[in-house]
């Protein structure tokens, strides 16, 4: 091997090890970050069509299991497509959450088939040509669906889908981009492999030779002839030290320029993006409520005499207000690890209920409500974040315990009619713990920040 080519193969491998850090310590965080927006607004967008019974909830959705990036199947146009698209929603909405929660975002998941995969599945669904005119029957389906969501939906509904959309097709570009970086990444990295592992100790390197070389040694790996063909150009062909010298450059890290004059610090998009976890919130509660008012209905009936009911039918005619249902509920506090004893009114319970619903509706958008919030200083928007947190909790708690008291004291004969909201419970755990997670990053930033100050530091200056 000739010197100019170990040469290279030092400066490819010190490269490689360089890009590798900088993907892991400053792309990839941004990346992950970039699908976790991306998996919420698409969360935002599916409940909604659920709660306006354009598809079905899946019921074998929480049995779905996540092992591997796997791709829907695409909608057939002649098929029914409401059951297409429950089946295939439900489906990609698993594989983002699969994606978001469980896949590890480091150079070694990465790999070139993973990235082949993720492609497929972000590119399901043309979000940044979301309209009619689209080749693609599902995404088809679905425009048709969300136009529909659209013109029987009232304005708070309708700029919540808007707000989705447009992430959606701003996220796909974003995702690609660092998709790219990856892909770059792992094709040189492939090449130096075959280069140490393959052309090292030939004689004569050809197509045909590395093929068969590569099945002797590195069997039941996948071979890709553009990348062993592109290892040929570069390392036996006339003009092969340019096309070196240009991965070279193209895998050079690159440089991070000192911050000479800084804008004042702000940590208010942490507690904005907070904001925003917290207002996802907003759609599992108005998925739980239609169940909730079920099963309320069905436990009263068993609990109503007949003259009860008899006067609850005179009182509808009459238009007067409906006796007070109190229920007796039990719960953990999780700060005390007690559990706690609690009577609460049930219809006050679910107008308030609905109620912050619709506040945290407003925060799960990017729209005139969160341009408010924009305005508002970090010490409001801060006071804000732990509202919704603590509001988020105590109707979590509310709402644990009626399901518990639902599911256990109904009678046998009406058990059947309770419809559990168990997934829902853990989605709003979920949100309150994400959100909490801004509010603790948001102290730690502040912290920092105000350390720096005692120790000199002027960041804003």
């Amino acid at each position: 091997m000739t010197a100019d080519r170990i040469e290279y193969q030092k400066a490819l491998d010190e490269a490689l090890n360089a890009r590798a850090s900088w993907l892991e310590k400053t792309e990839f965080p941004k990346f992950k970050e970039e699908f976790r927006i991306f998996q919420t607004a698409f969360g935002v967008l599916y409940k909604l069509l659920i709660q306006k019974k354009l598809i079905h909830e899946d019921p074998y959705k929480q049995e779905a299991k996540m092992g591997e990036i796997t791709t829907p199947d695409p909608i057939i146009p002649d098929g029914d497509k409401m059951e297409q698209l429950t089946i295939s929603l439900s489906a990609y909405d698993n594989q983002l959450d699969y994606l978001v929660n469980f896949f590890q975002f480091s150079i070694d998941f990465f790999t070139l088939e993973n990235i082949k995969r993720i492609l497929s599945l972000i590119k399901y669904i043309d979000w940044a040509r979301f309209t009619s005119n689209t080749q693609s029957p599902t995404t088809k389906a679905l425009v048709d669906t969300v136009n529909t969501a659209r013109s029987t939906g009232d304005p708070l509904t309708v700029s919540a889908i808007g707000e989705s959309l447009e992430k959606l097709s701003k996220g796909t570009g974003a995702i690609i981009a660092y998709l790219r970086e990856a892909t770059t990444f792992n094709r040189e990295a492939y090449k130096l492999e075959l280069r140490q592992t393959i052309t090292e100790t030939m004689n004569d390197v050809t197509l045909d030779g590395i093929r068969k070389k590569f099945a002797a040694t590195m069997g039941g790996r996948p071979f890709y002839p553009d990348l062993a063909e592109e290892l040929i150009k570069e390392d036996y062909s006339p003009g092969g030290k340019q096309l070196r010298d240009e991965i070279l450059k193209r895998l050079a890290v690159p440089e991070t320029k000192p911050k000479t004059a800084a804008a004042t610090i702000s940590f208010k998009e942490t507690l904005l993006n907070g904001l925003l976890v917290a207002g996802s919130i907003s759609t599992t509660l108005n998925d739980i409520a239609p169940r909730l008012d079920e099963n309320n209905l069905v436990f009263q009936d068993r609990r109503q005499t007949f003259f009860e009911k008899l006067k609850n039918i005179f009182r509808q005619m009459l238009h007067r207000r409906p006796d007070p249902v109190m229920y007796d509920i039990e719960y953990i506090d999780s700060a005390k690890g007690t559990t706690v004893k609690e009577t609460i009114n049930f219809n006050v319970f679910r107008a308030e209920m609905d109620k912050k619903a619709r506040f945290l509706m407003s925060l799960s958008s990017r729209g005139g409500v969160t341009s408010r919030l924009e305005a508002m200083d970090e010490k409001q928007l801060l006071g804000m974040l732990e509202r919704s947190i603590r509001e988020a909790q105590g109707l979590h708690k509310i709402l644990t315990g009626l399901d518990e008291l639902f599911k256990t004291e109904a009678p046998r004969e009406n058990r059947d009619k309770i419809r559990g909201i168990k997934p829902e419970l853990a989605s709003i755990k979920n949100a309150i713990i994400r959100a909490n997670q801004k509010r603790h990053e948001y102290s730690a930033q502040l912290e920092e920040k105000e350390q720096l100050k005692r120790l000199g530091v002027n960041l804003n200056a």
